[in-house]
C-alpha cells in the first residue's frame, strides 16, 4: 500500500503520456482491491506479498488515503486537471 510506485507512474505518465503507466496503475489498483479490501470496509496492509492470498496487517495506514489514493486518481484524470 506504500505510495512510491503509483507515485512514480504519475510522474512517468506526465513525462512520456505513454498508456502502459495507465494500464500498470490499473493492474496496482485492481490487486489492492482484491486482496487487501476488508468485506466490513476500509483496506489494511499486506503483511507478506509472497503468497496468495497475502497475509493482511490489522491496520490501514493513512498514506493510503492521502498518497496512493491520491496519485492513482491523478494518474486516470484528464490531463487538464494537472
Amino acid at each position: 500500500l506504500r505510495p512510491e510506485v503509483v507515485e512514480s507512474l504519475f510522474y512517468l505518465h506526465q513525462a512520456t503520456g505513454e498508456e502502459v503507466y495507465r494500464d500498470w496503475g490499473w493492474q496496482i489498483f485492481r490487486a489492492l482491491h482484491k486482496y487487501s479490501r476488508l468485506e466490513g470496509g476500509g483496506y489494511s496492509t499486506l503483511q507478506n506479498v509472497g503468497g496468495i492470498p497475502p497475509a493482511r496487517g490489522d491496520r490501514m495506514e493513512s498514506f493510503w488515503l492521502a498518497e496512493t489514493l491520491k496519485y492513482l486518481y491523478l494518474l486516470f484524470s484528464d490531463e487538464a486537471a494537472h
